[in-house]
């Protein structure tokens, strides 16, 4: 449906690209192709975004103690082995962190000074060894695609060893499971990562830009995975994203936020500088 030889003709010979379209066009083919055959290429990713989201969640944010923060709690939260996540909503997961050589934590930071992707400030992600993840979860925020907007009534996932096995709700649940299913592709139910939101401009919207940074949720990709986030990537024909809100966190036993809400003195100290 892409003009894709145009596009990727025009971005082949460009030195900065700002994705302000509303259809996404990270990880489709011209995105692929144009980040493989240009490495000069800087893209910066803010699909969907309008003046309204771009003064909250850019021009009124201290990039300076943002970036301590996510930098902060990246480092503590991977630095532990085993990861619980548990939501108001009914959610309680866990997982392993993977520190293998590849492993690493990915705080945005809102900057594009070099070349490769990058995102607003406030989401962060790290790796995990994906079929280590059981337990439930609940979405209660957004879910995109196939729902560009904010979720009528919660969708809950069944997930075993990285694998979604039941996914259950009303009528959007339903869809939901339909649409999986449609791809008739194994990785269109597994999960592909799990990110951190923390941006205190970013509110519930429908736009998963912005979902996605709302503070103190977490968010997991299903689908297709990059190859920044598993090695090599692993291959699927399609990706949503899912937001939990308020969500509660425990590093190898030890709880370090409780409903969307950081409990490390220094973290705290620097949310308060944040307005939250």
């Amino acid at each position: 449906m892409l003009p894709v030889e145009s596009l990727t003709a025009l971005l082949k010979t460009a030195d900065a690209w700002v994705e302000f379209n509303n259809k996404w066009l990270l990880y489709s083919t011209v995105y692929d192709r144009a980040m493989e055959e240009n490495k000069r290429l800087r893209h910066l990713c803010l699909v969907g975004s309008d003046p309204d989201l771009l003064v909250r969640c850019i021009g009124r944010i201290d990039y300076e103690v943002l970036g301590e923060f996510e930098t902060r709690l990246a480092d503590m939260t991977y630095a532990a082995k085993h990861v619980r996540l548990t939501t108001p909503a009914g959610g309680d997961v866990e997982f392993d962190n993977c520190h293998e050589s590849w492993g690493q934590a990915w705080p945005d930071l809102g900057r594009a000074s070099k070349p490769g992707s990058f995102f607003p400030a406030g989401q962060i992600s790290w790796a995990i060894d994906l079929e280590s993840i059981n337990g439930t979860i609940v979405f209660d925020g957004s879910l995109d695609p196939p729902f560009a907007r904010v979720l009528s009534e919660p969708v809950v996932l069944t997930v075993e060893r990285g694998e979604i096995t039941k996914i259950e709700g009303g009528a959007e649940a339903q869809e939901f499971d339909a649409w999986t299913r449609s791809f008739n592709h194994p990785q269109m139910r597994k999960l592909a990562h799990v990110c951190y939101g923390f941006n205190p401009g970013a509110k519930l919207s429908g736009n998963i830009l912005e979902d996605e940074r709302v503070w103190g949720s977490t968010e997991w990709g299903i689908g297709h995975v990059t190859p920044d986030l598993w090695p090599g990537g692993i291959n699927g024909p399609s990706h949503c994203d899912g937001i939990c809100l308020n969500t509660s966190v425990w590093l190898d036993g030890v709880q370090f936020m409780d409903k969307g809400q950081v409990l490390d003195p220094r973290l705290k100290e620097l949310a308060r500088k944040l307005g939250k």
